[in-house]
């Protein structure tokens, strides 16, 4: 890699040896170093220096590394800070990740994993150099994702995104990965709920030509088809109890073994995970293992439901049926104020997946290019702006009311098998045909 001698970087540690091994590794890679013994010298160093990377020890004579992190993030936010702890402290790690440092080193330092993570930090886009607008919507809720974004994606630690079916929880996590300096390796998701339990530590780990039936060649796993990158892990509450034993295992040790191997493959890669259920009640239901959700959960981001950022539907939907419009060489349809209307009070249980649906049928079903309310085959009894059940007074139409709901269901599962339509029939104890039939009828096919 391509370091600018320019680039500085602050040593915080009091203990001289150490403080001299990092020195000189960091000489090595054409990087200039400060070295401070105590918080007052850190202090000191930060205002009288620019430096581009700090590094420091979590104990020190005259307060914590704790501190430090704290200090920087309120002073230089944009100063990557990186925490080196004692062996086996993975408290005081994940403690030091919430307050902000971008990663964290253990004592004994290694050094090939001491110059992956200072190359990692100094790759850092510079504040406002990436932007991406596939994140659509200005309301508050949205602004507030994107700065949680940004400060997420200057750190590694692992991130825990919540939300709801179709509210956009892949393309968060997109963003993360591209904002940051791992933006350049692979993103690679997987849902955790699509892969048959019997082939999971193949598909997560690899495995060695003739390690089991049908494995006729050698296969990487997702961790090393990630390496340098980062892993999503969607629907991680999926994941059988035996397999987040070993998931554990790998993300603690940063080390993997195939099926079949007998060595273990050091793999660099930052997790992110999520999923649409309440990992809190799946733990205390017996069904994810606490230890795991402690490491995955070091921050949590909640991306919003499109109930609560009703003021987004408007731009959203131009954006969709102008892309409507491109892909089938017409121009854009034009979305008539009541169907605009419509859209505002209506409760979408899909969210933004589901108003893409919505209007992808719309647009194909509308005349004259003019979308009206009536297109959009919403039962009058789900457009309410409430989050409460809908009101069974205002329902006219018996049937549609019940279309809507079984349209709901469909969609859920859809959501939840990430549109694998078989999967989805199973979840819904359907035969593919009565499911293939549904899809058409409501336009999802």
């Amino acid at each position: 890699m391509n370091i600018s001698p320019q680039q500085k970087v602050l040593i915080v540690d009091d203990e001289p040896d150490i403080r001299e091994l990092l020195e000189i590794t960091l000489g090595r890679m054409k990087l200039e170093t400060f070295s401070a013994c105590n918080l007052a010298e850190a202090h000191a160093l930060l205002k009288r220096e620019t430096f581009d990377l700090c590094l420091t020890d979590m104990r020190l004579p005259d307060g914590t590394g704790l501190e430090l992190v704290q200090h920087i993030q309120q002073r230089y936010p944009q100063l990557p800070v990186a925490m080196i702890t004692a062996y086996g402290n993975l408290e005081t790690a994940i403690n030091a990740l919430k307050a902000g440092a971008f990663d964290f080193l253990t004592k004994p330092v290694d050094l090939t994993r001491l110059r992956e993570l200072v190359s990692s930090a100094l790759r850092m886009p510079a504040p406002g150099m990436v932007t991406d607008r596939r994140l659509l919507g200005d309301s508050v809720p949205m602004r507030n994702l994107r700065k949680q974004i940004d400060k997420l994606a200057r750190s590694q630690a692992p991130v825990y995104i919540s939300g709801e079916s179709g509210s956009g929880k892949e393309l968060v996590a997109r963003l993360i990965h591209d904002q940051g300096p791992r933006a350049t390796q692979p993103f690679v998701p997987v849902n955790c709920g699509a892969i048959p339990s019997e082939l999971m530590e193949s598909e997560f780990f690899g495995h060695r030509k003739g390690s089991f039936s049908g494995a006729t060649e050698d296969k990487p796993g997702l961790f090393q088809a990630a390496q340098g990158g980062t892993l999503f892990l969607d629907e991680v509450a999926d994941l059988p109890l035996a397999m987040q034993v070993k998931l554990l295992r790998a993300i603690q040790e940063k080390a993997v073994r195939s099926v079949g191997g007998q060595n273990e493959t050091v793999v660099d890669v930052r997790i992110l995970c999520a999923t649409h259920k309440d990992l809190d009640a799946e733990v205390a239901a017996g069904r994810f293992r606490q230890d795991l959700y402690y490491r995955l959960n070091v921050i949590e981001l909640r991306v919003p439901s499109l109930r609560e950022r009703r003021d987004d539907i408007e731009s959203l939907a131009a954006h969709v049926l102008k892309r409507l419009a491109a892909a089938s060489g017409q121009p854009p349809a034009n979305l008539l104020p009541q169907a605009l209307e419509a859209l505002k009070c209506y409760r979408f249980p899909g969210n933004v997946r589901e108003l893409e649906n919505m209007l992808e049928r719309a647009h194909t079903l509308c005349e004259n290019q003019q979308i009206e309310a009536s297109d959009l085959r919403l039962a009058e009894g789900n457009c309410s702006a409430e989050n409460g059940p809908p009101d069974l007074t205002r329902v006219d139409n018996l049937e549609d009311y019940l279309d809507n709901v079984e349209r709901k269901l469909i969609l859920q599962a859809l959501e939840e098998t990430r549109w694998n339509r078989t999967a989805a029939a199973q979840r819904l104890n359907l035969s593919f045909r009565s499911m293939r039939y549904r899809l058409k009828k409501f336009g999802l096919d």
